[in-house]
């Protein structure tokens, strides 16, 4: 071997020295991220699964030949859910459901005590505010109409808008505050097409007027 070859056959050495071993870790370690990420992903995948497959279980128990549910099911699967999957969407929506079981059952501080869970850790937006005027909803239910209108406070978002506001003058209504429940409502109003303010919610700023009249 000439000198030359020699020469060039110790710079590959030095170079794989110097760059070699860190491409080659970092390559290593690029597998083990990809791998990681593909397993997380399946894993997750299994998880949507199990929680999906369990909600939809949740769901069929309403298919009683009363169409009442099976309360005794309903306490296994909705405790599955949250033990298993507890701060997922699915989990969540589970919570709803149990809530209104519970609303139907006359159980309202069981109903109350589901939709708090779900208000407290929202696995999104939707579901906060949803858990939050179903929440309203039952405190009015149990004569706290004050509290619930505590709730409704700050801004919603503008495809909640309608709702909230409505929610809020049924609470104004509740307590005898006809004029701000009057606002309310127009700003529910306001909030719909005018197609979609066409019904319940005309109905009551129609009732307020005939109450002012």
């Amino acid at each position: 071997m000439s000198s030359t070859d020699d020469e060039q056959l110790a710079a590959v050495k030095d170079w794989w020295d110097r760059n070699g071993k860190p491409l080659l870790t970092g390559a290593l370690l690029a597998a083990v991220i990809v791998l990681g990420w593909n397993l997380w992903q399946k894993h997750e995948s299994n998880q949507s699964q199990g929680a999906s497959n369990l909600y939809q279980a949740l769901l069929e128990t309403t298919l009683t030949p009363t169409g009442a549910p099976d309360l005794a099911k309903v306490a296994e699967l909705s405790g599955k859910l949250k033990s298993e999957f507890g701060g997922t969407a699915y989990a969540q929506y589970g919570s709803l459901f149990v809530a209104k079981v519970a609303v139907d059952g006359g159980k309202l501080d069981d109903a109350a005590g589901e939709l708090k869970g779900v208000l407290d850790k929202p696995a999104n937006a939707t579901l906060g505010e949803i858990a939050r005027q179903r929440l309203a909803r039952v405190l009015a239910a149990q004569n706290k109409a004050d509290d619930a209108l505590k709730l409704l406070d700050g801004d919603a978002d503008k495809a909640f808008l309608a709702s909230r506001e409505e929610l809020k003058g049924d609470l104004l209504v509740q307590l005898g505050r006809a004029t701000d429940a009057h606002a309310a409502y127009e700003k529910a109003k306001a909030a719909l097409s005018d197609d979609a303010a066409i019904g319940g919610l005309q109905l009551k700023l129609d009732d307020l007027a005939k109450g002012d009249a």
